[in-house]
This record gives C-alpha cells, structure tokens and sequence, in this order.
C-alpha cells in the first residue's frame, strides 16, 4: 500500500516483506489548469476555460556523498552516462491519465559513489504552477508495480520548478524524502541551489 506523503516526510524504501529494492520508477503526472472563464459578450462568443498545453519536465541529478552533481537524466539526455537510469521522453502537454513522464532506476547498477538522486519539475516553457493542476509524483517498485510513495505538488504559485524528492542511500538501502520546494528553474541544472538546500 502506497504512503502519501507530506512535506518533509522519509520513508524507508525495503520491499513489503523485506529485501532491498533492485529498480524502481519515478512517475510526474499533472493537467493543465482550467482557464478563468471570460465574462461578457465575448466571453459567451468564445467561451473560456479552455486548458493551455502545458509542458512540464522531470529530471534526474545524481550527486555524490559531498553534494557534488556527477550527472543529470533530462529530455536532452534521455540516459545516465552509466546506463541505470533513463527517462520516457518528453511529454509536451500533460494531457492524460496517469504518469506523463517517468525515470527509471536501476538501483543495482548505480556507482558506489552515487549518494542521492534528486528528482526535480521544471518548465522549460517558463509557464507557472498557477497554471498546473493536479501535479504529483509517485515512487513505484519496478519488480512488481507497486506504489510505494506518492507525493503531491499542489502548491500552486509563480515558480517554474519543483524539486520533487530526493532518494539517498541509507546503509545498504535506500530512503526517500518528499521535498516540494518551490524554486524557480527552466532547466534541470537551474534547480542545483534548491537540490543542494534539500540534502
């Protein structure tokens, strides 16, 4: 059973029985937000309410024990340089059930020195949060396609970026922590001041 989380939470992430995760996947989902309707004449003309296409984008930075990035998993670089984690693609709209964009995790062949994997959103377009609704992300166990953790991003606002979670190594496991500060961000790396203060 999934855990909703809030701001700030930390769950450990050990399959339901025990045992150690092997790949899981991180979904973003959001909807465009429905316009204000137009008053008056022109208004009833044209109607009003009508969604904008908005694209959202969800990245992966990998950083070491010391906070330093050694790589980024984004819509232009769809894989980590040393192939554990890859990204669906793009999805320009959010139009939709379900997870728009996803990033896969393979846990076991992540480097050693990889400590943290933070998971950001953030719009390349420049479009606000004021204008997203709906947004969340969500921990799946691969193996299984079970949902471990959800987290939503409702906060609505002028920022174009949230960073969403962040998974760090705990011993020999892994735990995650729901984060969803507000920053502002049109690319992935934009988002490394606000990363670095979730760590």
């Amino acid at each position: 059973m999934a855990v909703s989380l809030s701001k700030g939470q930390r769950i450990s992430l050990e399959k339901t029985g025990g045992g150690g995760l092997s790949k899981v996947r991180m979904g973003l989902g959001w909807d465009p937000a429905e316009a204000p309707k137009k008053s008056g004449f022109f208004g009833s003309m044209f109607g009003g309410g009508a969604a904008a296409d908005i694209d959202l984008d969800a990245s992966c930075l990998l950083l070491d024990a010391q906070k330093n990035l050694l790589d980024v998993v984004w819509f232009r670089q769809l894989q980590s340089r040393d192939g554990s984690i890859s990204h669906s693609g793009d999805n320009l709209t959010g139009e939709g059930d379900g997870d728009d964009e996803v990033i896969f995790v393979d846990l076991t062949r992540l480097p050693r020195n990889v400590a943290h994997l933070a998971f950001t959103v953030c719009s390349f377009r420049g479009q606000t949060f004021n204008e997203v609704a709906g947004a969340f992300c969500r921990l799946v166990d691969d193996s299984n396609n079970t949902e471990m953790a959800k987290f939503n991003l409702s906060d609505k606002g002028a920022h174009t970026g949230v960073v969403m979670a962040v998974v760090s190594r705990n011993g020999a496991g892994w735990e995650m922590k729901a984060v969803g500060t507000p920053t502002a961000g049109a690319v992935a790396n934009d988002m490394m001041p606000a990363v670095l203060a979730a760590l």
